[in-house]
């Protein structure tokens, strides 16, 4: 009776070492499918590709005014410093790692925009999490000490260095009154194509000197670049173009209605006051 219970042990084991296998065999497929897209915007190039098309899927289509009802508001684009966009990829099993990179840009005295800067982000976790999620960030800069803060080199850590909030998605007279006192930065996210707000409280964002190096040809610090000393190049002109474009939205008619989204898929109704981030640290 012992050596059958034994042996009824054994292959219950085998069938869970199987199924681990399985498991994280899949994982590790996934991580792979989901990374082989991550890395091809690791130039500054890429990185400029990468950030047009994420940053178009959070603002308002020209085309169709009522998308503005669930977008960065026009008005917080109107009043940005800068803007912050960059693609976090978590993968793992068990250990769970997670990768950033993205770009940042600034507002010059004269309107126009500056070169991109090149920016990453990551670090390692522990936790049961098998496969591979990517989400999209867009943090709008509302202040010229948040514009400092990425052209400084090195790391800036936000919530350490500047502070973030919510940002408010939508229409409207609340809108404008969270634009009265807004916080430095206002931080937006996707995944899988839906607001999430995630928090990006702790998240150290590096400047990536070593993309930068290679795209204009010398050392050049984040500072220049941000404040216009280097002349905007060709392929960041789609991210200009979406900008402009949604900075010329026609809003009349529109409903007032905004919100803030929670990490649990809620909406919090814009007031007066900032919202600021209460979700767990992304």
């Amino acid at each position: 009776m012992a050596e059958g219970l034994l042996d009824k042990f054994r292959r219950g084991a085998h069938k869970a070492g199987i199924q681990a296998t399985a498991f994280m065999q899949e994982g590790s497929v996934m991580a792979a499918s989901h990374s082989r897209n991550f890395v091809q915007g690791f130039t500054l190039p890429g990185e400029a590709e990468k950030a047009a098309k994420i940053l178009d899927s959070f603002l308002a289509d020209p085309e169709r005014p009522e998308s503005a009802l669930n977008s960065i508001p026009k008005a917080v684009l109107h009043n940005a410093r800068g803007l912050a966009i960059f693609q976090v990829l978590k993968a793992g099993f068990v250990f769970s790692g997670k990768a950033g990179s993205g770009l940042v840009i600034a507002r010059l005295p004269d309107g126009s925009w500056s070169a991109p800067s090149c920016i990453a982000t990551g670090g390692v976790g522990w936790g049961l999490q098998v496969g591979a999620d990517i989400t999209d960030f867009v943090v709008v800069l509302n202040s010229e000490d948040a514009v400092r803060a990425f052209g400084l080199g090195g790391n800036m850590t936000i919530g350490g260095n500047i502070s973030a909030a919510a940002g408010p998605i939508g229409t409207g007279g609340s809108v404008q009154a969270s634009l009265a006192h807004p916080a430095p930065m206002f931080s937006y996210s996707k995944s899988k194509g839906l607001f999430a707000g995630l928090s990006l409280e702790g998240t150290v964002l590096i400047e990536r000197k070593d993309a930068n190096r290679e795209f204009y040809g010398s050392p050049v610090p984040a500072q220049d670049i941000l404040s216009g000393r280097v002349p905007p190049p060709e392929v960041a002109s789609r991210l200009y173009e979406i900008i402009e474009a949604a900075e010329g939205l026609d809003e009349s008619g529109l409903p007032d209605a905004a919100y803030v989204p929670t990490a649990d898929g809620d909406h919090i109704p814009v007031n007066h006051e900032k919202t600021v981030f209460d979700a767990d640290g992304y």
